[in-house]
């Protein structure tokens, strides 16, 4: 399967039927934390980049072998930005008429000063946006948007899409070390995330191999104060659970390392013959091995 993958265990959600719209790292930020790598195709541009209708027939497929019960939510969550994906509403929409499972929409809410986008996505349950500066000085530097996107349109989307959007509203704070964690950065997001009026939020930290060596998680002391301040929610580990694929085989490990890194422990206890596999990871010029916190991860890259 080319856009359905998973089931893969998510720390919020729960089992995550994911769906990938776009193209790998075709995104409009860089972020210095971002699990997949770099960005080497940045752009601003909304376009059509695969068929809807072939991605809503790849997730009938997967309902009609396996049904509903074997995930909770399904996950519009690419390896580059969901926003840029058009027309997202028909893709919500198509999936909402073949399964009873909540549509949640992971996004780095960059677009979402445009009110063509805010009106696509109005049909989802759920929207997690990033949100994790409160400054253009500090959005550029963790973030690192591309092109004419400032911080203002960015935190302006998000007011807007509040006031639209009736249902969930989670955000997502990622804290690294020495950027966005000292007391002062956490007092300045919690006035800006008042504002939004979040119905949750996420305080997150790089537990995956992030896109430059650099990035640290913060301090344990730091990262509690902003659980505290903020009134977050933690994820400080990495999601235990079974993954699930519709071909247990090579193909669908790596189309599954496309959009999320695997530990090789992953690998090992939810994929048969994973000797084998593990060996093909190893040999495969698109597959990056990383040491990262004491644990061996498979990222995709291109080549």
């Amino acid at each position: 399967m080319s856009f359905v993958y998973g089931i893969v265990p998510s720390r919020r959600l729960g089992r995550s039927l994911g769906i990938s719209p776009i193209p790998f790292k075709v995104c409009n930020y860089s972020c210095v934390y971002c699990q997949l790598g770099r960005t080497f195709n940045m752009t601003n541009e909304r376009k059509t980049f695969f068929d809807v209708n072939v991605i809503l027939g790849e997730l009938k497929e997967y309902i009609k072998v396996y049904g509903e019960d074997v995930f909770d939510v399904v996950t519009i969550v690419s390896e580059g930005e969901p926003l840029l994906f058009t027309p997202l509403d028909e893709l919500i929409d198509g999936i909402k008429k073949m399964t009873s499972r909540q549509v949640v929409l992971i996004t780095n809410g960059s677009l979402f000063y445009r009110e063509d986008v805010r009106k696509e996505v109005l049909n989802c349950d759920i929207i997690m946006p990033t949100f994790d500066a409160a400054s253009e000085e500090v959005f550029k530097k963790i973030n690192r948007p591309y092109g004419k996107i400032t911080y203002e349109m960015m935190y302006d989307g998000l007011l807007k899409l509040r006031k639209e959007f009736k249902r969930q509203i989670w955000l997502e704070v990622m804290l690294v070390k020495g950027i966005n964690d000292s007391y002062e950065e956490v007092l300045k997001l919690k006035e800006k995330i008042e504002k939004i009026r979040p119905d949750r939020i996420y305080v997150n930290v790089p537990v995956r191999p992030p896109a430059e060596p650099w990035v640290k998680i913060p301090e344990k002391e730091n990262i509690e104060y902003a659980k505290r301040v903020l009134k977050a929610c933690s994820i400080e580990k990495m999601a235990e659970g079974n993954f699930l694929t519709l071909h247990d085989d090579y193909t669908s490990v790596v189309n599954i390392l496309k959009r999320h890194p695997l530990m090789m422990d992953d690998v090992k206890r939810n994929f048969k013959d994973s000797e084998r596999i593990i060996e093909k990871l190893l040999e495969d010029p698109s597959i990056e091995k990383y040491h990262y916190n004491g644990k061996v991860f498979f990222r995709f890259k291109k080549v």
